[in-house]
């Protein structure tokens, strides 16, 4: 008897549903419509489409941008070499460190972000300039920058990569033949920057591995004598403070 009781309201739900069933299917199925998608009128709403598309695509390369076209490629190398001489693996850990070499890189790139403002962002949204103008006179500032930190060499193979001519001057050198050719600058700086931060914390490795041999203490792993030493180094010297100097100044100098 209780099966039957809860048995009946679903029998009865059931029926319910199959007589309305073909009710709901004789009616005619309304497709819903965007009135907002439509074909451009003219020629002015195409425009403004597809300047509306180059901004997202631009927002999109937004991250990469900021790596290969400033200052944060070299700052973020030279902290990974000082964390690997000090033999630690997470400290600090990668939010701080990327933390800040972005606010150093705003630092470091403070003078070409206000001449892009004040040649390119300021006259557009006065109306002085179009979008396209606009992203012109924003890039030359840029490219300044990435030239002055360029090597010639790195230039030289990417426009025999590109098979490009040699230029008559920095204005006739393309913005993609200049962002790798700066990339590999930077990174061939980085690394000379962590090559010479390396020195004083191997000469450490060394000392306490020679030590420790002689003791006859061969179970130990050096470096878990060694980082100690290297910590109290780096904080003695003000190791931070010399980097980050030694970082702006190989920019400004």
């Amino acid at each position: 008897m209780r099966s039957a009781r809860i048995l009946r309201p679903l029998l009865l739900t059931a029926a319910l549903l199959a007589l309305a069933a073909p009710a709901a299917l004789a009616q005619p199925l309304e497709i819903p419509t965007f009135d907002f998608i439509r074909p451009a009128e003219t020629p002015q709403e195409g425009l403004q489409t597809m300047q509306l598309l180059l901004l997202l695509t631009v927002l999109t390369l937004a991250p990469a941008i900021i790596i290969l076209c400033t200052s944060f490629t070299r700052i973020i190398v030279v902290f990974g070499f000082i964390r690997t001489a000090l033999g630690l693996q997470q400290t600090p850990p990668n939010q701080v460190l990327i933390g800040l070499a972005l606010f150093l890189t705003a630092a470091v790139m403070m003078p070409t972000f206000s001449e892009i403002n004040q040649t390119a962002v300021q006259p557009y949204l006065a109306g002085e300039i179009d979008q396209v103008e606009a992203i012109e006179r924003g890039a030359l500032p840029l490219k300044a920058f990435m030239l002055r930190q360029t090597r010639e060499a790195d230039l030289g193979l990417m426009l025999e990569v590109s098979g490009q001519p040699a230029p008559e001057g920095p204005e006739d050198v393309s913005f993609l033949t200049v962002v790798p050719a700066f990339a590999l600058s930077e990174l061939k700086t980085a690394f000379t920057m962590g090559f010479l931060i390396y020195l004083p914390f191997i000469i450490i490795d060394l000392i306490t591995a020679s030590l420790m041999m002689s003791l006859g203490m061969m179970m130990v792993p050096p470096t878990l004598i060694s980082l100690p030493f290297k910590v109290l180094l780096f904080v003695l010297v003000d190791g931070w403070h010399l980097v980050v100097e030694s970082l702006v100044r190989s920019f400004t100098g």
